[in-house]
């Protein structure tokens, strides 16, 4: 149980990392209220996709990022998350080696 809490512990963070950049980038650089940029982040990062549309070449830039790396973020804390009981499984099934 231990493990499993540390795992949610490290996705809860990565993910509020990763709102928190998005949430800056779209403001900043969207030039979005705030609450619509957390919005917009938030989307993005579930895999929703976009609510606001960027008009300036660099918005549009950052979007474009910021949607790459929130899929292997979406991917990578889906692992991290799924680990420990994948784990557990295979050691129920004596399938460790």
């Amino acid at each position: 149980m231990q493990r499993v809490r540390r795992h949610g512990a490290l996705s809860a963070a990565v993910i509020v990392f990763s709102v928190t950049i998005g949430t800056l980038g779209y403001g900043v650089i969207g030039n979005l209220p705030w609450l619509d940029a957390f919005l917009n982040a938030s989307m993005i990062l579930a895999g929703m996709g976009p609510v606001d549309r960027m008009e300036t070449p660099g918005a549009k830039l950052f979007a474009a990022l910021y949607a790459l790396y929130s899929g292997i973020v979406f991917i990578a804390t889906a692992g991290v998350l799924l680990a420990p009981f994948l784990h557990r499984m295979l050691h129920r099934l004596h399938l460790e080696g």
